[in-house]
């Protein structure tokens, strides 16, 4: 599957499944952050506004319980591949089957499903546009609860689409590596009045603010855009990008983007700057 569907495309194979393909399964997977201080934010499951409204024949996954490691810091940390096929069957996910996930917030919570899938090796696709775009169409929504029979997974796990500290600290220093902030630049250059422990930025990286990836309807931009979005700040011209960003959700729009984009070494850090900032040994930086 390609790595973005468009709302007319899911639409036309709900009506009308293909023969001969798998078994097409839908999650929503909604988060809401909320500011709060000390900050700067807090997240919440989006749930309810699942059950209040969702794709026909979706359900929901919680990437806040059942598809986080419990870290006492960390909001977000990866679970094993193990853990994450043990909870991901149950949902109604089998070897084969194909996905397709969605957000009604901001597509960064659809991105970090997929990432999450396309480590494990599961055939998926984000919603371009989400149930935002879906429902601007005038297209169908249900209500309440819906589940899939059980499933059994088993992951085929692909360690190479994430990095550690260790990894990130040994790129700062190295020129082969592209290390990406998703982050908007007002917190990758220090002026933004919240921060993550520290203010500014990991040492060495490039800044390419998640916003810019999207159109005003919410849908990413066309590829030629992206491409020259990520050429201006270096990304593809490196063997490796690491993207990063407050807790490795923002991160994984950015990755998705160069995946699509033909780049064959993309990583997401998943304890992006939650875990970055709070070590003081760790080099950042504040300005451009």
């Amino acid at each position: 599957m390609p790595p973005l569907i468009s709302t007319a495309e899911l639409a036309a194979r709900l009506a009308e499944p293909a023969a001969g393909r798998p078994p097409l399964r839908i999650f929503d997977g909604t988060v809401h952050l909320r500011p709060a201080r000390p900050g700067p934010y807090t997240a919440e499951s989006g749930r309810a506004d699942y059950e209040a409204a969702h794709i026909p024949g979706a359900a929901f996954v919680d990437l806040l319980a059942e598809l986080s490691h419990p870290h006492p810091t960390l909001r977000f940390t990866l679970p094993a591949p193990e853990v994450l096929a043990d909870a991901l069957g149950p949902a109604g996910l089998s070897d084969g089957d194909e996905c397709v996930v969605y957000s009604s917030t901001s597509p960064m919570w659809a991105t970090r499903l997929w990432w999450m899938l396309h480590a494990l090796g599961v055939p998926s696709s984000v919603l371009d546009g989400g149930l935002p775009k879906w429902q601007a169409e005038g297209r169908p929504v249900a209500r309440g609860v819906e589940r899939y029979p059980p499933g059994r997974l088993h992951p085929r796990f692909d360690a190479s689409r994430w990095a550690g500290q260790a990894e990130v600290l040994r790129a700062t220093a190295d020129g082969g590596v592209c290390l990406l902030n998703a982050l908007t630049a007002s917190l990758h250059d220090g002026r933004a009045d919240v921060d993550y422990g520290r203010k500014g930025h990991i040492r060495g990286s490039v800044n390419l603010p998640y916003p810019a990836l999207l159109q005003e309807d919410g849908c990413f931009r066309p590829l030629d855009e992206l491409r020259a979005a990520f050429a201006a700040v270096g990304a593809l011209d490196r063997a490796r990008a690491i993207c990063y960003c407050g807790g490795g959700i923002a991160a994984t729009m950015s990755a998705m983007s160069l995946h699509r984009l033909g780049h064959p070494d993309v990583a997401v850090y998943d304890g992006s700057l939650a875990e970055w900032a709070a070590d003081t040994t760790l080099p950042m930086d504040t300005g451009r």
